[in-house]
This record gives structure tokens, sequence and C-alpha cells, in this order.
């Protein structure tokens, strides 16, 4: 049984009618009453309504109104996002703007002129949009590079730290976040999580408390990696490695190209390695790597081919099967996401 605190896993959320956005870093919740979507910021009190009008396939939203003159870019944000989350089936919305100054959300392309008044919300640019699920945006780090053990590569940006993402999972009612691995905090936590033998049959990262602390010391002195701890609500669950591929031993297995990243993942917390769950978090990984560098084309991964459930649940997830190889400690299925794909297909949401 799960804790008492923990949705029922499911991957049907089409009864929903709330959830909550963090766009530009503000909470907002929305919910669907009827045809009206009612936003609130809890940190305010101030409210507003959006009317939706139109058929499946053609959906307009309103500002029907609210506590000031004008939303703001944020709240548009967050009510495009839940306009989507609530009809997922679409790919576009219609919204008849209210008087404001929406100039920064045409110029990144979020809004996309049609009539007078009117504009088009694109659901695969808007999930490109890092000020709704990066709590830091920062501009791309400037292209320079240098040589790391005889391989040339970008000079990298420093190590992200704090809270990196969160996103509503409409299909647990739940937010999902990264946050950077902190070692002191965390190092019991991991150290009991890969010493589960469910976990350490493929991590292979079992040991002593002080094997681990140097475990995630040298992750932390190396530049090309960082590492992360997954949490759904306020219960951690997993813990991820975010590499360059470039940089890593992955490379000279295939081309790498200088913004390729990959990730490693173990989930530690046994109640949570269920299909909803690994759907979470799956899409929440290709997500954030694409967010948080527009220039990553492609995301890989290179389980080992013996752990079939997480090879099924990489090609479920939209990952392609690239070829088997061997590394000199297992034999190796590489696996591709393309940055178009993920965002033309809707990945971040569940296959089918």
């Amino acid at each position: 049984m799960l804790a008492n605190d923990m949705p029922t896993p499911s991957l049907d959320w089409r009864a929903a009618t709330s959830m909550r956005s963090h766009a530009d870093n503000t909470a907002y919740d929305v919910r669907q009453v009827g045809k009206t979507l009612a936003v609130t910021n809890p940190a305010t009190g101030d409210e507003s309504t959006w009317k939706m009008s139109g058929s499946a396939g053609d959906l307009t939203v309103e500002w029907g109104g609210g506590a000031v003159n004008a939303p703001s870019g944020s709240e548009l944000l967050a009510v495009f996002e839940a306009a989507f989350t609530f009809n997922p089936e679409l790919d576009r919305i219609m919204v008849t703007l209210p008087d404001g100054d929406y100039t920064a959300l045409f110029s990144n392309g979020v809004l996309v002129p049609d009539s007078d008044g009117t504009a088009i919300v694109h659901k695969d640019i808007l999930w490109q949009q890092p000020r709704l699920w990066l709590p830091r945006v920062d501009e791309p780090f400037p292209l320079q590079y240098r040589l790391s053990d005889g391989r040339r590569h970008p000079r990298r940006a420093p190590k992200p730290e704090g809270l990196l993402y969160r996103r509503y999972i409409p299909w647990l009612g739940r937010t999902f976040s990264f946050r950077s691995v902190d070692v002191d905090r965390d190092l019991d936590l991991i150290h009991d999580w890969m010493n589960d033998p469910v976990v350490a049959r493929f991590f292979q990262e079992d040991g002593s408390l002080d094997e681990h602390r140097r475990y995630l010391e040298r992750t932390e002195k190396d530049p090309h990696i960082y590492s992360m701890i997954a949490s759904l609500g306020d219960r951690p669950f997993g813990y991820f490695e975010v590499y360059w591929a470039k940089e890593n031993r992955v490379a000279p297995y295939y081309d790498a190209h200088d913004y390729d990243r990959g990730w490693h993942v173990l989930i530690g917390d046994s109640e949570m390695r269920g299909k909803a769950y690994a759907t979470a978090w799956l899409t929440s990984i290709s997500h954030y790597l694409f967010l948080d560098e527009p220039r990553t084309q492609r995301i890989v991964g290179e389980p080992d081919v013996g752990h079939t459930q997480q090879i099924r649940n990489l090609d479920r997830s939209g990952y392609a099967k690239i070829k088997a190889f061997d590394f000199p400690h297992k034999r190796a299925m590489l696996v591709m996401m393309l940055r178009e794909r993920f965002f033309s297909d809707a990945l971040w949401w569940p296959c089918g």
C-alpha cells in the first residue's frame, strides 16, 4: 500500500478539473468549472476567470475579469498550460487577448498573431518555454571550445544548484520536481537506495557509507556530470545523474554532438516503481534536459541490455533503440530521443 498522502497510480487524468502551474516561479491554482477556468494566486489571493468556447479541436479562451485591470504574462502562461492539460487532444488554442502588454509572449513564440485581437498558442511551442517549469532561467552559456582528456567540447555552464525543475503531473495529482544533491543532506538516503538489491543489480554501486560519500564527491567535482534528487510532492524517491555526452564514456560509441545530453537513474523508493510513476519521471527528465539547454537536440541513454523493463519503458516514452554495444563493464543498448519528436508528439504526456 502507498502512504496515505500518495495518489492511486493511474495514467488517466481525463476527469481532472484542477492543477497547479508555476509560471515565472509563481504558483497558480487553476480549476475547470464547466466552460470556465478559475485562476487563483495563493500568495496574494487574487482570482480571475477565463471563458472557454468552441468545439473540440477549435477552443477559444477569453479573459472574463479579475482583481486587476489586465492579467500578467505569467498568468496567461498558467492559463495556457491548464487549457492544454484539461484538453490534451488539442494541438493549439485560440486566445482573445485582454488589454495589456504581451510583447514578450509574442517575441518568444508563445503567442502567434492571428486576426485583430486574437492570437494562436501552439502546444509544442508552449512546452518549450522554460519559464513555466524552471525556477531560474539563464541565457545560454556562450560557446567556447576546450579540451578534456583529448576530447574537444564546449565549455559548460556552472552546475546548477537548488530547485531545478517542477511540473504538475495530472495523472498523479502531484507536483514532480528535481533538485540538486547536497552530499551531507542526502548521503544517508542515497546510501540506502544504492544498497537496495533491486537497485544494485543494475546501478552497480552498492557499498559502504564512506564509499558512497566518495562517489558523490567525485561526481560533484566532475565538470561534465551533476546529480539530482527527484521528488513527488515532498517525498524524494529517486537519484539521477545527467551528463554531457561529448565528454562521457559513451562518446566513442556514436557520433556525439556538442550538446547531446544523457542520464542515469535509480528509483530508491520501492513504492514508486510502478508504470504511472515511471511515466512521470521519464517524461520529466527528457523535458528538463531540453528546457535546460535550448541547443540540445538529442538525449541519449545506455541501459544494460538485460534491463528489459527499463528499455521497454524508454521505448514507450519515445526513445528509439539505436544499437547494442559493449562497454568494458556491460553490454548496453544505445537509445536516443530527438527534441523535434519530443515536442511535436507531446511526449511529456503518456504515449497513446
